[in-house]
């Protein structure tokens, strides 16, 4: 994640060297040339009170894919038990965060000619599964949301909340609030409190899968019987080890 319209929060590239695929990251936490991990071995770097780790974990994501896909026909098989997630895990302690809520999102950045000069964003988030409703944008606000930043997203309140009419039922007053709340993408967390999706932040065992479905069905679907992976870690990196043959 990274925190919007922020100028202290770490900068995190790839890079390649002589020695292999490294990742370094800069900042005031000092961690830099952080190693990425390819075996079911975590190697964690640490700088000061900041830990960061790159590699292949076991995806900590929890949800019937296959029943979404299905008109939302739920059976509680979970798509993602048995996958593996290239991860990026960055552990700052809450005396680093501002002493207020902080907001949080996420972009994909990849080489626009393959020459690494120069990049183009491919993709964006904050909440899991919200890329639902951009789905059902027409093709150019798509791309427009996927390759914007969340400081521009009041313009697609009145997309999401026509989807909202559409599948969950919502009058339009309703879906017009939820799609305000919804927007901009933001995960808000403010570390004077605990922890909870989708009040504050999100944990890996929060069932944010269910949450949307509720909210996008109006509440005539309320979870999908999936719950969370039981091969989550109690120390950092916190996932799991990556799944062999995977």
């Amino acid at each position: 994640m990274m925190p919007a319209k922020s100028t202290t929060a770490p900068h995190i590239t790839f890079a390649k060297s002589n020695a292999g695929d490294h990742c370094s990251q800069r900042s005031q936490g000092g961690i830099e040339h952080a190693p990425i991990s390819m075996g079911l071995e975590a190697q964690i770097t640490e700088g000061g009170d900041h830990r960061f780790f790159a590699g292949w974990r076991s995806d900590p994501f929890f949800f019937d894919r296959r029943g979404a896909n299905n008109n939302l026909q739920f059976t509680g098989a979970d798509f993602f038990a048995d996958k593996n997630v290239c991860s990026m895990v960055l552990e700052v302690p809450n005396s680093a965060l501002p002493p207020k809520a902080v907001r949080l999102w996420h972009r994909t950045l990849l080489p626009s000619n393959g020459s690494g000069e120069s990049w183009v964003q491919v993709e964006r988030g904050a909440r899991p599964l919200q890329l639902f409703m951009v789905l059902g944008l027409s093709t150019e606000e798509r791309h427009a949301y996927i390759t914007g930043e969340p400081a521009n997203d009041a313009q697609f309140i009145p997309a999401f909340a026509h989807a909202l009419e559409h599948t969950g039922g919502h009058a339009l007053e309703e879906a017009m609030r939820i799609a305000k709340a919804m927007l901009p993408e933001m995960l808000f967390y403010d570390p004077l409190h605990q922890a909870r999706f989708p009040v504050n932040g999100r944990t890996l065992t929060d069932d944010a899968a269910d949450s949307f479905i509720a909210v996008l069905t109006n509440g005539k679907v309320t979870r999908d019987g999936v719950g969370p992976h039981r091969d989550l870690l109690t120390e950092f990196p916190y996932l799991g080890a990556p799944h062999e043959n995977k």
